[in-house]
């Protein structure tokens, strides 16, 4: 059972603590991203309940439906709606950065509690194809959702057109990524390039946030 939870738990946790440290200025409360990680881990029961629902009523029938829909927009909109409900409005998001640490950590946290419910039902075994693929995924969609959020904290603008974005994105990312999964034979020839596009992607975001967060720092050190 230990080494089932330590499976299920690391590499969550490596790629929240990785995130977490590319924070340069006003590094995050602890207390308060370990809540943002506990409230992904809450919404995997209503999303499996929800996924159980529509199998039963043969909502997701087609495969595109079931990866894009059942899965993919369910789960990211719920992520999506913790972010705005919780964590959006919170004193401590007071950086571009803070976007990706926090839907980082929704995302890892509600990746971890299901990696940690796969790897009981199906064995210790699957832990390191679960930690490449659908973990660090989840982690990859929270920084592109979180880019999002940071933009629209800052920019009264275009605010809802951020925080549309920020849902779109990792939904069809999401989706695309299920349904690559579902193919029945060398599926591995297309998850493996789209995962290094997704780790690219990730990572610029990670750049461009830290940039505008470096702007951001050095437009209010001086107005003192």
């Amino acid at each position: 059972m230990l080494n089932i939870l330590t499976a299920g738990v690391a590499p969550g946790l490596a790629l929240l603590i990785y995130f977490y440290l590319k924070d340069q200025y006003n590094t995050e409360p602890i207390s308060v991203v370990l809540k943002a990680f506990i409230y992904g881990a809450l919404i995997v029961i209503p999303v499996m309940f929800l996924q159980y629902v529509m199998d039963f009523e043969g909502v997701s029938l087609a495969s595109w439906v079931d990866a894009f829909f059942a899965k993919g927009l369910l789960e990211e909109m719920l992520k999506w709606g913790i972010f705005l409900l919780l964590i959006f409005g919170h004193v401590e998001f007071d950086e571009p950065y803070d976007g990706i640490v926090y839907g980082v950590a929704i995302s890892l946290g509600f990746a971890t509690f299901e990696n940690i419910l796969y790897l009981f039902s199906n064995g210790v075994e699957y832990a390191w194809g679960r930690a490449l693929f659908p973990v660090s995924s989840h982690g990859l969609f929270g920084v592109i959702m979180g880019f999002y959020f940071g933009k629209a904290k800052f920019s009264k603008e275009k605010r809802l057109i951020y925080m549309v974005i920020a849902l779109l994105i990792p939904f069809l990312l999401h989706g695309l990524f299920n349904y690559i999964l579902m193919m029945q034979v060398n599926w591995y020839v297309y998850l493996i390039p789209f995962m290094f596009f997704l780790w690219g992607l990730g990572l610029w975001k990670v750049k461009k946030a830290r940039i505008l967060t470096e702007k951001a720092f050095n437009q209010s050190f001086e107005t003192f």
